[in-house]
């Protein structure tokens, strides 16, 4: 499938700039004229991948957060979100709701929601490298 137009950004894991991945990705595909729901939907999918790459990617160091939007033809949007952090050891554990690694004060539950919201998530991971997360979800009427 032919790419259309196509964004890429780096910020520092802070978590302040959560909120602006979220608007930043949103604006982006705001071309494509996105219903409120899907909007929605990717706005709060991005929050958790990001926010996973500041908690459990860097835990309490500073690192980069890397975010690639692909707009594709007849509305398709994948949106890539890479950190360089410790990396997951076990994936398929790491996305089942309400396992987390970080104690009591998360719920676990941020790949779930993930894949609620989108039409389907890949994440791969190395330990020591970092991890992946790809969120990809076609919208409807184009």
């Amino acid at each position: 499938m032919k790419t259309v137009n196509e964004m890429k950004l780096v910020i520092d894991s802070r978590s302040i700039n959560e909120g602006f991945s979220r608007v930043a990705v949103a604006s982006f595909i705001s071309c494509l004229d996105p219903t409120v729901e899907e909007l929605t939907d990717i706005k709060t999918a991005v929050s958790e991948a990001v926010t996973n790459c500041i908690v459990h990617g860097y835990k309490e160091k500073m690192g980069k957060i890397y975010i690639t939007v692909s707009i594709f033809e007849k509305g398709l949007v994948k949106i890539k979100i890479r950190d360089k952090g410790v990396g997951i050891e076990n994936i398929s554990e790491a996305m089942q709701p309400l396992f987390t690694t970080a104690g009591d004060e998360r719920a676990g539950l941020g790949f779930a929601v993930m894949e609620s919201f989108m039409d389907k998530v890949k994440v791969s991971s190395k330990i020591g490298k970092g991890t992946s997360v790809t969120l990809t979800k076609q919208l409807i009427g184009r």
